[in-house]
């Protein structure tokens, strides 16, 4: 399963989340901004790479949606967590694992579901 977290620079939040699931065998996390100055800005070639979007505040969703408007995005999740931390802060990692370890399950129970077809 690949997962794509979301916020608005990629300098703090999500890319806080990318570095602390680095290694998890349960599924591939990367992420992106939504600005046109985050270190890495949403693209066409990871809407296409996500499962799952998960983005940290209503606003970014919405953006999303203005920047790829004929676009089908995949399911999409508000992990509503606001952009007061700093990269890698202790409070940070504990709200994006408590928020993604609530959310994440359900689509990986989806995933594992899902008949092989051949």
């Amino acid at each position: 399963m690949n997962i794509l977290v979301v916020c608005s620079q990629n300098e703090r939040r999500s890319l806080t989340a990318e570095k602390i699931y680095r290694n998890d065998k349960r599924f591939v996390l990367k992420s992106a901004g939504v600005s046109p100055k985050a270190r890495h800005t949403i693209s066409v070639k990871d809407i296409e790479w996500a499962d799952l979007i998960l983005y940290m505040e209503r606003d970014h969703l919405l953006r999303i949606k203005e920047m790829f408007p004929k676009f089908e995005l995949p399911p999409t999740e508000n992990l509503e967590i606001e952009d007061d931390y700093l990269f890698m802060e202790g409070d940070l990692i504990e709200a994006l694992k408590e928020k993604i370890e609530l959310i994440v399950p359900k689509y990986l129970e989806i995933e594992t579901n899902r008949p092989l077809t051949s």
